[in-house]
């Protein structure tokens, strides 16, 4: 297992992992697959300004974590939102604390002092891995998105910088 930074040409790999996620789950609310041409452009937006890095296991792309603006103020500049993604039946093997560990040294070395995660609930697999690693629950929404027919709630969890 070898966690790196993103690299070109991974993205057809990652738009497969998320696409799982949009056509059979509620965890992201996007409906429509992405091509990886199109995941390379938000990629590389995302670059600009944070991390994005990978899980290889066996040569293969299983995972991969990254930071995003949370919010356009300039007020916000020391805030960022996490995100991790798992290539389905690679859960619970430590994986995501693992792509989280060189996220979250990356954005504190880097000046930032509020990491969020939002987390489409029920989900207790993301609920336990944000709560390991020092999050904390700050927020709840209710019926903030509607997918597969269902209302679904949101919350988020929220790190200080140590």
């Amino acid at each position: 297992m070898n966690i790196r930074p993103y690299a070109a040409g991974d993205e057809t790999a990652i738009s497969d992992i998320y696409n799982h996620y949009i056509s059979h789950t509620t965890v992201t609310f996007e409906e429509q697959p992405l091509s990886p041409t199109q995941m390379r452009e938000r990629i590389e937006s995302y670059l600009s300004s944070y991390p994005w890095f990978v899980c290889i296991v066996d040569g293969v792309v299983v995972g991969y974590s990254y930071a995003s603006q949370f919010h356009p103020r300039a007020a916000y500049r020391h805030t960022a939102e996490l995100t991790v993604y798992l290539r389905q039946g690679f859960e619970r093997r430590g994986l995501g604390r693992q792509l989280y560990a060189p996220l979250i040294h990356h954005l504190e070395t880097q000046g930032c002092h509020a990491m969020l995660a939002a987390i489409a609930l029920p989900n207790e697999g993301s609920v336990g891995l944000h709560e390991a690693l020092g999050f904390a629950k700050v927020a709840h929404f209710s019926q903030v998105g509607h997918k597969f027919g269902h209302w679904i709630d949101v919350g988020y969890w929220q790190r200080l910088a140590r």
